[in-house]
């Protein structure tokens, strides 16, 4: 459950506390039996029928292969597939039914772009990074987070601004290695949920 304050643009009310229950939780495990009721049973029955009705052509559809290094994270009518994420090899899915993910497990590796970062002695400073990151569980950043290397982007240009900007310029030159520790902490702490 996450809380938020939000304000009010009108002036009714001065903030607003917004609830929000349904995101879900990476911990928890996740079963596509669990939860169809009838209609999506009548959905997964009608799906199998017509690949057989059309199974030469289907077939193509319904076959896909995951390679060594991703992993698919497979949905059925919008809920996981049991046994979590997939792969590496060659997958049956439904048409019209099942939506297939595939999740890079190799290491990625990005460049901060050069920002200007005025430091806490008030000097302009032109700065960049190099960022390595690698995806451990598939399922929780597939469901925690829309884009997980674009939201780490933006993250570590942030964490780069905001960490130079309380340091002076001398701390900047003299203390490159314990800057770099300080943000793959924060960088760690903020991506542990995907």
């Amino acid at each position: 459950m996450i809380k938020s304050t939000v304000p009010d643009l009108y002036g009714k009310n001065k903030n607003k506390q917004v609830v929000f229950n349904d995101i879900p939780n990476s911990d928890a495990k996740y079963s596509a039996e669990e939860g169809f009721g009838f209609c999506g049973h009548v959905l997964i029955g009608l799906s199998y029928f017509m690949l057989f009705m059309g199974l030469p052509f289907t077939l193509c559809c319904c076959m896909k292969v995951v390679q060594e290094y991703q992993r698919a994270v497979i949905f059925r009518l919008g809920r996981i597939l049991t046994g979590g994420a997939k792969g590496p090899g060659l997958f049956f899915i439904l048409p019209c039914i099942d939506n297939l993910v595939t999740v890079d497990l190799r290491t990625i590796t990005f460049d901060v772009p050069p920002q200007e970062i005025l430091t806490k002695d008030s000097v302009t400073v032109t700065v960049d990074a190099v960022v390595y990151f690698r995806i451990f569980d598939p399922v929780a950043s597939v469901i925690n987070v829309e884009n997980a290397q674009y939201s780490t982007r933006l993250l570590a240009a942030t964490t780069l601004r905001n960490i130079l900007g309380t340091k002076t310029l001398q701390e900047v030159l003299q203390d490159r290695e314990s800057l770099a520790h300080h943000m793959q902490e924060i960088l760690d702490d903020a991506t542990d949920v995907w």
